[in-house]
């Protein structure tokens, strides 16, 4: 698994060293952003996943339709109240356009969490 951590909130990096346990075999690039880590990641790495959060640049979106054409499956977040609140951002409904979202994670305020499909979504 390869982590783009631009911000430093996924791994929590300190002097190199993660401070949030993300696995063995997980590669972190720290402090990059997203778009230039993903396509290191894949191109030196090879990972089978790769994470980002925050997603919601038009270089994000690019940089996931790489990792997507390249078979790499990507866990990514993005702030919204729903996905029809998502897909009302032009940059993010370029992603669910294309078909490449599988599932959907909302996170309620109440912090109930959903997994939802797309066919539900559609709904």
């Amino acid at each position: 698994m390869g982590v783009v951590d631009e911000r430093g909130e996924i791994a929590a990096m300190y002097k190199g060293v993660p401070q949030n346990d993300l696995g063995e075999r997980t590669d972190i690039l720290n402090n990059i952003s997203k778009e230039k880590g993903m396509r290191m990641i894949i191109r030196s790495m090879g990972p089978e996943v790769i994470v980002a959060d925050e997603i919601g640049t038009k270089e994000d979106v690019e940089a996931i339709k790489y990792a997507i054409t390249s078979g790499v499956k990507g866990i990514f977040t993005a702030h919204g109240a729903s996905m029809k609140d998502i897909i009302k951002n032009p940059i993010l409904k370029e992603l669910y356009s294309l078909n490449i979202i599988e599932r959907t994670i909302l996170i309620e305020k109440n912090r109930e969490i959903k997994l939802i499909g797309i066919e539900e979504e559609n709904k």
